[in-house]
């Protein structure tokens, strides 16, 4: 595919990447002309300099037989008035912006195609939230990812000494827990990833990612490591727009404290929370920690737009008893400097945001992509249409499946005139047509051949 994309920040240079590296046809528009060079050196794609919704602009990148503009410049009138001309005068197909303020995105009607026309509308303030307070929800995860439409998890879980399938075969977790099912789709170990196989032992420190019915998450996380009691006390450090939209999300059922350096701001958050409360001053404040009673939160959330100051305030929460500390981390160099040692998870918008925009730009009929791992790991979620004749997959048992290697089918949801009914992924499961498969590649280099097996012949049709 051809694909224009506006804007070489973090989230724009790292879709470049990925999608290059995908055989795709990239251009990229940006006013750097250094940030450009750097990532043509690197990546093999077509930069124009200049500004990213002039129509002149667009022309010189091709504009006019792209098949999909991705706008995700730092500006969201930016990012309009680029969909907007591409509608009007270049007819592309599908058009993917990102908005961030949340004056705009209170009204669903402004992106109708009469109005606005954007095909798929990306807000990261909302994404980041929606992914910490699934974290929330399963206190011990590393990263809690949704499958369709949450009635299936794909879990991080650090195994810990004394958690009962710790240093045990896989094959013994059936044994453990005969009444769940549950497949485990990856295990990393010193950051290298291993296939899972039944005779595979877990070792303490392993990341683990399995995958199960939401219903049974908590008990599949028991075996791997004892079960942490639920939180209860929340501190967030940044009343800006992900800290926002998460107290909204979470005051009704934790108690919630917002640190905030702006006066102005702190009047605003109070105004618009009615069960939070709102402290004036740095998170970085000892005094302020201690007077907080800090040593009783249990979860600290670093989520400013400054880096340095997310990860130096978490340290220090931390250090003075905070239980449990996230911190937002926009440089991916730092995320895995920091993971895994005082700050116990690092969380990357632009990781959610890639994941979301990828379900948009892949072939075939992606319904989620969540890039893992920085972007070395992908889980998707693909639709399997067709018959025996003209798919790859439907009618055939997943052993029977001619998967790449890394590649694992996790689970299968499937709508029945009962209700949809969660199958776990096993060798004999045969595939159905409409079925939502969920498939973890531990290589991402391998999404193309996933692609292919997904897609229906010529006779199909």
């Amino acid at each position: 595919m051809k694909i224009v994309i506006l804007g070489a920040g973090q989230v724009g240079g790292s879709l470049a990447e990925s999608l290059a590296s995908e055989r795709n046809d990239i251009i990229l528009i940006d006013s750097d002309e250094k940030t450009l060079r750097e990532l043509r050196d690197r990546i093999d794609i077509g930069v124009v300099v200049g500004h990213a919704s002039h129509p002149d602009i667009m022309l010189e990148a091709g504009i006019e037989d792209a098949d999909i503009l991705v706008a995700v410049t730092n500006n969201d009138e930016t990012n309009m008035a680029a969909c907007q001309i591409a509608h009007s005068l270049f007819r592309v197909p599908t058009k993917i912006a990102r908005v961030r303020a949340a004056s705009y995105l209170q009204y669903p009607q402004l992106f109708d195609p009469g109005a606005i026309p954007i095909d798929v509308l990306i807000s990261p303030e909302q994404l980041v939230s929606e992914y910490i307070a699934r974290l929330m929800e399963n206190p011990g995860a590393l990263q809690v990812l949704d499958f369709a439409d949450g009635r299936v998890q794909l879990v991080a879980v650090r195994a810990v000494q004394g958690g009962p399938l710790v240093g045990h075969q896989l094959r013994y977790l059936r044994q453990h827990m005969p009444k769940v099912d549950t497949r485990v789709a990856a295990i990393y170990r010193r950051n290298s990833p291993i296939i899972p196989q039944g005779d595979t032992v877990i070792e303490a420190g392993d990341e683990v990612f399995f995958i199960a019915a939401r219903a049974d998450i908590r008990a599949v996380m028991s075996e791997l490591r004892r079960l942490e009691q639920g939180y209860k006390r929340v501190t967030i450090a940044g009343g800006g727009n992900i800290g926002l939209r998460l107290a909204h999300k979470l005051e009704n059922r934790y108690s919630v404290k917002i640190i905030e350096q702006s006066h102005e701001r702190c009047i605003f958050l109070s105004e618009e929370l009615s069960n939070s409360i709102i402290l004036h001053g740095s998170a970085s404040d000892q005094d302020l920690l201690l007077e907080e009673n800090i040593e009783d939160t249990d979860v600290f959330l670093a989520l400013t737009n400054d880096d340095e100051a997310n990860i130096m305030s978490s340290l220090l929460a931390k250090r003075l008893g905070a239980r449990k500390v996230m911190t937002l981390i926009n440089n991916r160099a730092y995320v895995d400097l920091v993971q895994g040692g005082e700050i116990d998870i690092a969380i990357s918008p632009q990781q959610n945001t890639i994941g979301s925009l990828l379900t948009h730009v892949r072939r075939g009929d992606m319904v989620n992509v969540h890039s893992l791992r920085r972007g070395a790991a992908e889980a998707i979620e693909v639709i399997a249409h067709g018959d025996q004749r003209t798919s790859k997959v439907v009618g055939r048992k997943i052993e029977d499946i001619d998967l790449p290697e890394g590649a694992a089918i996790g689970a299968i949801v499937r709508e029945t005139e009962h209700g949809s009914e969660v199958l776990i992924a096993h060798d004999d499961v045969v595939v159905q047509t409409d079925d939502h498969v969920i498939v973890f590649l531990v290589d991402r280099r391998h999404t193309r051949h996933v692609e292919q097996l997904f897609q229906v012949g010529f006779s199909f049709f």
